[in-house]
């Protein structure tokens, strides 16, 4: 599957949010989205998976544009995970992930559906939770869980908005584990994510947004430089080499001679995009 943006732009009444934005994504390559908050990122997201219509450009999936796809056929096509859940259900773990399933049923899951279900939970390590209620579950596991619903989509792309926000480390890893080894098996995916090393590990390209446009895209490694950082985040940052991955150290906010954050100029280097 290939995803094309092109020149999307989204304005939210007569507030700008995203302009010009050109990305792609290919199968088993994972693209993350950073810049600070109101950068656009969730809204791209929401662009992307036709939840918002852009007012310029167009999203395409193998050459098709999604506004032309039914709601069906984009849940069909896109696995969307959010960074929580705003409701607290009783539904079980099992009764949550065959949610996934309601793009290809008519009238009651079938068999296929099931099974479908059964081997999703047993990929995310989850079979012995499946008759649990959602309420008692602890942060990791209900994101794994929502991991497992966007699964059960049987997506060609999934879509990441925060899916580690609010988690401890170990279920950061652990989800993000999950989602990596996804894409590894030929799946795309659009990664949002505020953590920076995060995204320098599990992320094959990032897309440095910043006042709603692309600034910079690339590796990891070409993307995280102390340049970068400094004009996009406003902060002095160091990087480095730790077993084999991109590790960025942040240090200090940083001024320029005036005293302005330079996150606040509109001046861009020539990096952009």
């Amino acid at each position: 599957m290939n995803l094309d943006i092109d020149g999307l732009a989204f304005d939210y009444s007569e507030h700008p949010v995203l302009r010009d934005i050109d990305l792609r994504v290919s199968d088993g390559e994972m693209l993350g989205l950073i810049g600070p908050n109101g950068a656009g990122k969730s809204t791209l997201i929401k662009c992307i998976n036709h939840v918002l219509s852009p007012d310029a450009g167009e999203v395409l999936v193998d050459a098709t544009d999604v506004e032309s796809l039914t709601r069906n056929d984009v849940a069909k096509t896109m696995g969307y995970v959010s960074q929580r859940e705003n409701e607290t259900y009783s539904a079980t773990v099992f009764d949550t992930v065959l949610m996934g399933r309601k793009p290809y049923i008519n009238w009651q899951p079938g068999s296929d559906d099931l099974e479908t279900v059964s081997e999703i939970l047993a990929k995310l390590g989850l079979s012995d939770l499946s008759l649990r209620k959602m309420d008692t579950l602890s942060g990791g596991q209900k994101q794994k869980v929502m991991v497992g619903r966007a699964l059960a989509q049987d997506p060609n792309l999934l879509l990441l908005d925060e899916p580690t926000s609010d988690l401890d480390i170990r279920h950061q890893l652990e989800v993000m584990d999950v989602i990596r080894e996804e894409i590894d098996r030929g799946l795309a995916g659009v990664l949002a994510i505020h953590d920076l090393n995060l995204a320098a590990r599990y992320c094959d390209t990032v897309a440095m947004l910043k006042e709603g446009g692309v600034y910079t895209t690339g590796t990891p490694e070409d993307v995280f430089t102390p340049s970068n950082l400094e004009a996009v985040f406003g902060v002095r940052a160091s990087t480095e080499r730790h077993n084999g991955a991109h590790v960025i150290i942040p240090e200090e906010p940083a001024e320029n001679a005036s005293g302005k954050d330079p996150s606040e100029s509109t001046t861009t280097t020539d990096t952009d995009q």
